[in-house]
């Protein structure tokens, strides 16, 4: 995804979907965080439905340099998929590649950015209003 220091990366696990501009969106938010995370290679994989997996997540945050890889997993609250399917997935991932410190992060969760940005979106669907 983006060329940085070898060394950290970050990997952002969403579900996936067999809708190709779902997972589109996680492609873009991963170059989003790109861009204010310079010190960090940055890498999108879904936990199932469309490549790339996390397996493969992995693999590319190693090929590209990574020992210190943070999953995030892109939900909004810790569920059976952030705090269990992610995580074992990873882990399982991270075992292919001797070295590799992995760590999971907390899901999204409560935030006063998210609240700024569902406003936001509220005013924008009040604004586009027939």
């Amino acid at each position: 995804m983006n060329q940085s220091a070898p060394g950290k990366a970050i990997l952002l696990v969403d579900h996936g979907s067999v809708k190709a501009e779902a997972n589109e969106l996680l492609e873009e938010i991963a170059r989003l965080v790109a861009g204010i995370a310079p010190g960090y290679h940055v890498e999108a994989a879904h936990m199932e439905l469309a490549p790339p997996d996390i397996a493969a997540g992995v693999a590319a945050c190693v090929r590209a340099g990574a020992t210190d890889i943070t999953v995030m997993p892109y939900m909004l609250a810790p569920g059976r998929h952030s705090t269990g399917d992610i995580p074992r997935m990873a882990l399982q991932a991270a075992e292919q590649h001797g070295g590799v410190l992995l760590k999971v992060s907390a899901p999204l969760g409560a935030d006063s950015r998210l609240a700024e940005v569902i406003l936001r979106r509220v005013e924008e669907a009040g604004e586009n209003r027939g």
